[in-house]
């Protein structure tokens, strides 16, 4: 991933074994993370039970705000693939109770279509 498209915000895919051993005290036992995609600082992780957004906050990035969201929470999704002159890919995610969705972009370097189906996966269980 280059700093250009971290700055940007898109996500590039990282190695499951990794974000696992990094954000290993976030797990539950036996837990298992599938896919892992970082931002310049955050990260999301599609684990076998949930799904885990990780929002690094502040100029430091000290403080950090966890988001772990059973993927039963998930009502619909929505992929938007990139284009000729928009070269980011966008997952939307829609949870009961809440009116607007989580967004996240995925840079030329993610296979959306991967990442959907991670979630139409584990949110029709």
């Amino acid at each position: 991933m280059g700093l250009f498209d971290g700055m940007m915000g898109n996500a590039s895919a990282i190695d499951p074994r990794a974000a696992a051993q990094e954000y290993g005290r976030l797990l539950a036992q036996g837990e298992v993370v599938q896919a892992a995609y970082q931002l310049i600082r955050d990260s999301l992780l599609f684990t076998d039970r949930r799904l885990i957004m990780i929002d690094k906050q502040g100029v430091t990035g000290r403080k950090t705000e966890y988001h772990s969201i059973p993927y039963r929470a998930i009502t619909h999704f929505s992929v938007e693939t990139a284009g000729t002159f928009d070269l980011d890919a966008e997952l939307k995610i829609w949870l009961s109770g809440t009116a607007e969705p989580f967004v996240k972009q995925f840079g030329k370097g993610v296979d959306v279509y991967e990442v959907q189906a991670l979630v139409s996966t584990y949110a029709a269980r």
